[in-house]
Order: C-alpha cells, then sequence, then structure tokens
C-alpha cells in the first residue's frame, strides 16, 4: 500500500505527527546510488529526520577537505583571472548603495511585493480554508518572507562553502577570485537579513531539504563536489529564483537589492562552470562521473521540493488541511510554478556544459518535466546585465495555469 494511502487512514492529529517522517523517508529511498547516499544519507537524517536546522540552536558541521597551498603562484587561468577583475570593479556597499529609507508596507494595496494572483486561492478555498483581502495580502507577504529567509540561510552555506573551495581549489587564479565571492556571499547575508528584519519583521527558520544539501556539501572532503553543490547547483537554482522574484514584485528596493545581487551571482556561477568543465570531462574516471551526475538529479529533486513552503503551511493551515492538500496549493499556484520553471531554466543547461547530462541521465530529468531546459543558454554564455535586460524586456509575469497538471507529489517522485 502506497504511503499516501496508509496517511489517509490516519486519524488527523496522528498524521500531521507522521506525515513529516514519512515523507522524508519516501525523499531518501529515492537514491538508488549507494555512493551518492553516502554522500546524502547522513545529511538527510540530520536534515530531515532530525530537522537540525529548526532545533533553535547554532548548529555543528564537521568540514573534511585539503586546503591547497601553490607557493609558486602561478597566472594558471586566464579566464578566471578576467573573472577576479571583473568581480573586482562590481564590488558595491550594501550600507549605501541601497536606499533603505524606503518604506516597505506589503499591506499597500498601490505597491504590490507579488501579484495578487501569486497563489491559488481557489483550491485553498477546495480544501474549506476562505481568506479575506487582508488575510490573503498578509498570506502573500509571508510567503516573500519565506522565500528572501531560505536565500539568507542560502547565502550563508554559500559564504562558508565559498571559504572552502578558496582554499581548496587547485587554480591560484581560481583562489583570488574565489575571495571576492567570500566577499559577495557576506554582503548577501548582510542585505537579505536587514531587509526580513527592518522591513518585513520576520523569519522563517531553513527549510529541511535546503539544510541537506549545506550539511552535504560542508561535510563532503571533495573539492569539487564542494564547487559542484554550491557553484552549479544551490547558486545556479538561486539564481534563476532571483531573476523571478525580480520581475515579479513592485517593491522598489528588493528590486535594487534583486539586480545589485544577480549580478554578483552570474560571476558565481560562470566560475563553477569555469573551475568544472575540463575536470568532469577529463579527469573524473566515468565511474567518478557518474557518481556526480546522480548526485546533481537527487539534489535537483531535493531543491523541487524546498519550494513547498511547509514552513509557511504548519505556521498558518496545519490542522485546517493536510500537507497532501497544501502540496495541491503550492503545485497549482501560478506563482510558485514559474518559480520552478524559471530555477531550473537556469541549472540543466550548466550540468549539460560542465558534463553532467549524458544520455543516461537526460530520460531521468524528462520524467520529472526538466527536458525543456536541455538546450538552453549555460553561464558561459550569459552575463549579469545580459539577464537584467531579459528580466526587463520579456513579458511581465502571468497568471495562466502551469503547463502540466502539476509537479508531483513528493510521493510520487
Amino acid at each position: 500500500m502506497k504511503v499516501s494511502k496508509v496517511l489517509a487512514l490516519m486519524p488527523n492529529a496522528a498524521r500531521a505527527r507522521l506525515e513529516p517522517y514519512f515523507e522524508a523517508m519516501e525523499i531518501l529511498q529515492e537514491v538508488k546510488d549507494p555512493r551518492v547516499m553516502k554522500s546524502l544519507g547522513p545529511a538527510g537524517v540530520r536534515g530531515l529526520l532530525l530537522q537540525r536546522g529548526k532545533q533553535g540552536v547554532p548548529t555543528r558541521i564537521k568540514a573534511h577537505h585539503s586546503a591547497y597551498f601553490d607557493w609558486t603562484y602561478p597566472s594558471d587561468f586566464p579566464e578566471m583571472l578576467d573573472l577576479y577583475r571583473r568581480a573586482k570593479d562590481s564590488q558595491w556597499n550594501a550600507e549605501t548603495d541601497l536606499d533603505w529609507r524606503t518604506s516597505v508596507d506589503p499591506m499597500s494595496p498601490e505597491v504590490n511585493i507579488l501579484p495578487a494572483e501569486f497563489l491559488n486561492y481557489e483550491a485553498l478555498r477546495d480544501a474549506g480554508v476562505r481568506l479575506d483581502g487582508a488575510e490573503k495580502k498578509r498570506l502573500t507577504a509571508d510567503i516573500v518572507s519565506w522565500m528572501l529567509s531560505q536565500f539568507l540561510h542560502g547565502e550563508q552555506g554559500a559564504l562558508f562553502a565559498a571559504a572552502q573551495v578558496t582554499e581548496a581549489v587547485q587554480f591560484f587564479d581560481g583562489k583570488l577570485y574565489g575571495a571576492t565571492q567570500v566577499v559577495d556571499e557576506a554582503r548577501h547575508v548582510e542585505v537579505f537579513h536587514r531587509y526580513l528584519d527592518a522591513k518585513l519583521n520576520k523569519l522563517y527558520q531553513i527549510n529541511d531539504n535546503l539544510f541537506v544539501i549545506i550539511d552535504a556539501l560542508m561535510s563532503d572532503a571533495r573539492w569539487d563536489m564542494k564547487f559542484l553543490g554550491m557553484q552549479i547547483m544551490v547558486e545556479g537554482l538561486a539564481l534563476g529564483a532571483f531573476g523571478m522574484l525580480y520581475k515579479m514584485t513592485e517593491e522598489p528596493l528588493l528590486r535594487d537589492l534583486l539586480r545589485r545581487v544577480i549580478q554578483d551571482e552570474a560571476r558565481h556561477v560562470h566560475y563553477g562552470v569555469l573551475a568544472l568543465r575540463e575536470h568532469i570531462r577529463n579527469e573524473l574516471s566515468e565511474s567518478e562521473r557518474r557518481e556526480r551526475e546522480d548526485w546533481c538529479f537527487e539534489v535537483s529533486l531535493l531543491m523541487r521540493n524546498r519550494f513547498v513552503a511547509y514552513e509557511v503551511y504548519e505556521e498558518w493551515f496545519s490542522g485546517l488541511m493536510n500537507r497532501e492538500q497544501w502540496r495541491t496549493v503550492v503545485y497549482s499556484s501560478p506563482g510558485l510554478e514559474a518559480f520552478r520553471r524559471v530555477m531550473f531554466r537556469r541549472l540543466v543547461p550548466n550540468l549539460r556544459e560542465i558534463g553532467l547530462l549524458s544520455d543516461r541521465i537526460r530520460p531521468h530529468y524528462a520524467r520529472v518535466g526538466l527536458a525543456k531546459y536541455f538546450e538552453g543558454p549555460a553561464a558561459l554564455e550569459l552575463t549579469g546585465d545580459g539577464m537584467i535586460h531579459e528580466l526587463e524586456t520579456s513579458p511581465r509575469f502571468s497568471s495562466k495555469p502551469p503547463e502540466s497538471p502539476g509537479m508531483p507529489t513528493v510521493m510520487e517522485l
């Protein structure tokens, strides 16, 4: 019997307590490659089952990697050296370059922090939940707070991972560039936290799936896995998400903040593609390459599940509807569907560029609806300015129904 059917037979109170653990076990059981399980499994237990990110205390993660010193200081990677020069020229000051005097009111009828049609309120009504106009505004504001909170948590992970990568990377020009990324990530932590604290007055805990990925990356000893996980997976998906939120919001301070962050993140993903392209194609064995290919697919599923926003569900709707009904709301909401679509639009082409989108793995991405991105432009073809121009000139957000009947539930992955 499927887990969803077992849960349906339980009283609501018991179902609410047990459903998160059943979902966690289902996600971990999806990992078929034992080497991927070795990498993700311990982090999955700590994040999904023990929920270490939500215990209200600092998390200690043991880091295992070798620092790579080169006492000859070679200029060994011209493209990375050019990226380093561009990064130095593009630094900005979060305190003085953003207008923090801007008044931000998520309840304002004149300036929508997200479009009114971002969520599927009809699906909420079908689940027995009716919201008035003010409640819809507050829920939308909380969705923004939740998204920005996950961005903030991801940026803290990126800050620590960038420091590790700078130690471990085996190109000296890469170390010079990596130092600028550490500064970038610190600035991103600063601006997202200040916006949440001073403008939205709300911070959500880290999503369990995001915790798993950060935990796995911080504790992995392999330098290329740190690059792959943070520069390609987390930063690539975040770049797409930042772009969509930039396009959707009318709030001027948030738009300015995101515009600057997008410029930085475009360089970060470019850095990851440069560092990994030749390494994966020419220096790894076929077995090692397949392991990383499978790992990326599993992480893609975790990142997609990240946008189910259970933290908002638990605050607003626990006891009013079950998690399956909430997933129906999320998967049928035009705004969140657009987020998923654009996030993977940025990620999948980069996997192709570095050699991790072989004919063997493509059917798996196609099965979960990501085949449409196989031939898209990779990071080396994109710049921050180009991305902003594309966002400014492409059609605005539309509330049309999702392209597919909806993303599969966790139980179907």
